[in-house]
């Protein structure tokens, strides 16, 4: 499994599938039929349409399928310079020339500041490099620019998981569920985590 398809392992080796953007096949080949969005609204309305029905929305499957188109919006800055940056950024990642991919993910951020996916792709970056406050930093920066961003919602949860604070993680975890409810990893690590704490405080 290649590193731009899982985020990283938390302490209970946990795979977090949602921090990278991935490049999904299109819902309907897992037969999910997702609400066409209105052709006349704005990428901001498409976006808005598509969490609400992920907040709905309590088939995994089906979840899975709006929240791959979500990614796909995600994966959109609306520059095609700063669109190729990021596939550049990508490659680098995926050949594991990590200095380059950063000189990339930079120049992305500098050229588009309020784009929340190149923010995001570098926390990723700095927390499989190990610079988790660098990381940290980042995904502040994305839930700014979006507080929606189920990825960097799960990428804050592994940094915290692996500072041993549950209590901080199970809220991390709980704000994901808030935005993504059928997610079944974040429900698992809400029940584990909400029962090793009442545990703790019998």
């Amino acid at each position: 499994m290649s590193a731009m398809r899982f985020f990283a392992l938390t302490s209970a080796a946990l795979p977090l599938i949602f921090f990278i953007p991935t490049f999904p096949a299109a819902a309907a080949e897992k037969d999910v039929i997702v609400e066409q969005a209105d052709v006349n609204s704005s990428p901001k309305q498409h976006l808005d349409q598509l969490f609400a029905q992920l907040k709905r929305e309590r088939d995994p499957d089906k979840a899975s399928s709006i929240a791959n188109e979500i990614r796909t919006e995600w994966n959109d800055s609306g520059s095609a310079t700063v669109n190729l940056l990021m596939q550049w950024a990508d490659k680098a990642i995926e050949e594991k020339r990590n200095p380059a991919a950063l000189d990339f993910l930079d120049e992305a951020i500098a050229l588009k500041p309020d784009y929340a996916e190149s923010w995001n792709r570098r926390a990723t970056l700095n927390f499989v490099m190990g610079n988790y406050r660098k990381s940290m930093s980042d995904i502040e920066r994305v839930l700014d620019l979006e507080p929606r961003h189920f990825g960097a919602l799960s990428g804050m949860a592994a940094i915290l998981s692996n500072s041993g604070n549950d209590q901080l993680t199970l809220k991390a975890w709980e704000r994901f569920l808030d935005v993504y409810p059928a997610e079944r990893t974040a429900q698992e690590q809400v029940n584990t985590l909400s029962e090793k704490l009442a545990g703790n405080r019998t």
